[in-house]
């Protein structure tokens, strides 16, 4: 089977990534798969070029309505039978998709876990001849993942209604329990696993004591004029204003967030993917599946919740293989407003789950090593060394040198203050 004959042709590609071939090629003999690939490691193409060497459907499961245009549009312009049935189609144009796929037209659909699910459709899609079932942003299925979507527990319906198709579980960010949780629930028959190395050796990680954030944001971005970047920001209020601000100051910026109009969301997202806003402000809605790849920076205005979102954010940096830079502004009052939301939820498990998550960032935030090799260990990857000093990074280097410490004693007891009742609530 001539796969580098079909990447060069649809994808323009001249090689295929780290384990892209070995879990492609798993795929196609029928073999069921988990796959953990770093964040731009080319999931995509796992079960986009089965799709095209197999006859009949291959399925996606998404739960991202952006990320699928995107695809689907790209593999339109390539000449692929692609399509999509989200939410966001109107009921004539999802009839007529619907007409095509009873029709065989297509060769890859990507589909939301909710419309999977609907009555009549998997039984429509048991007609449909699928050959590949492909589970993307699997970490979803798992209340331990950053990211816990209660529909994603239904898709283990699919092993039985499907029991001679493949199924391959992707994700971009998954800790050892969450891996388990994957294969056990999606029930997957003695899977290949892979692990891709994390080591993203063009990002530099830095984490700096937090004092005047937009002041700081402002300097950041002025030094990089010619830059695209993103500015997270934990509430949709603060990014509204950050991107104000940053416009206000001379810097082409707009905001980005779920409560925003689907038509102001959809039109700042093209105006900073065709370069015309240089930065966007945005909350975690933003950028799973977002394919720019000349991001030059991210910035986290506000702690995050998590080690696992906070690697897939800093993940959309630099995926055109050049330096990039990923900056946390960290202070203890994001500790504490972060403990104070985990103590207004009223399940216990989700409580204790969300203390230990914030317990590691917390820990990534003050560790006083290397960060890239603490990230690296918390995903398990496979081929990250830890540099020796003599040997050191760059990027290892500045993320010594910045470590997030304040001189003032009040802040320093704020900070110890809260990770001890982070750390006593835990336990």
């Amino acid at each position: 089977m001539d796969l580098i004959g079909t990447l060069k042709r649809y994808f323009g590609y001249e090689e295929f990534r780290p384990l892209q071939e070995e879990i492609i090629r798993d795929a196609l003999e029928g073999r069921d798969v988990f796959a953990l690939l770093p964040t731009g490691g080319g999931k995509s193409l796992c079960f986009q070029l089965p799709a095209l060497v197999r006859p009949g459907l291959a399925v996606v499961v998404s739960p991202l309505i952006a990320l699928m245009k995107d695809q689907v549009d790209a593999l339109r312009a390539g000449g692929v039978a692609a399509t999509f049935l989200n939410s966001s189609l109107a009921p004539p144009e999802s009839r007529a998709r619907l007409r095509g796929l009873h029709n065989g037209e297509y060769r890859l659909l990507y589909v939301a876990p909710e419309r999977l699910m609907l009555s009549g459709f998997l039984e429509d899609l048991q007609k449909w001849n699928a050959h590949l079932l492909a589970i993307d942003e699997a970490h979803c299925i798992s209340e331990w993942g950053h990211d816990f979507r209660p529909e994603y527990r239904q898709l283990a319906s699919l092993r039985e209604l499907f029991p001679l198709a493949p199924m391959m579980a992707l994700t971009a960010t998954a800790t050892e329990r969450v891996r388990a949780d994957i294969v056990r629930l999606l029930k997957l028959r003695e899977p290949r696993c892979y692990v891709a190395s994390f080591n993203r050796r063009n990002l530099s990680y830095r984490v700096t004591a937090k004092s005047s954030p937009y002041e700081q944001t402002l300097v950041f971005v002025r030094a990089r004029s010619h830059d695209s970047g993103i500015v997270y920001c934990q509430s949709r209020k603060t990014a509204e204003s950050v991107a104000q601000r940053l416009t206000a100051d001379g810097v082409k910026a707009a905001p980005y967030h779920a409560g925003m109009e689907s038509s102001d969301r959809g039109r700042n997202q093209e105006l900073f993917l065709r370069d015309e806003v240089r930065v966007i402000c945005a909350t975690i809605a933003f950028g799973m599946g977002i394919n720019k790849p000349n991001v030059r920076f991210v910035i986290h205005y506000d702690l995050p919740k998590n080690i696992e979102g906070y690697y897939q954010e800093t993940g959309r940096a630099g995926r055109d293989s050049l330096p990039s830079e990923c900056l946390l502004l960290f202070s203890a009052g994001d500790v504490v407003k972060q403990t104070q939301f985990i103590e207004e939820k009223t399940d216990a498990q989700e409580q204790r789950i969300a203390r230990q998550q914030l317990q590691q960032m917390v820990h990534y935030a003050e560790i006083p090593t290397c960060r890239r090799g603490a990230r690296c260990s918390n995903t398990s990857a496979r081929r990250f060394r830890k540099p020796t000093a003599a040997a050191a990074t760059t990027a290892c280097r500045r993320a010594r040198t910045t470590t997030a410490r304040s001189p003032r004693k009040n802040f320093c007891r704020v900070f110890i203050a809260s990770v001890k009742r982070v750390a006593s609530t835990s336990a």
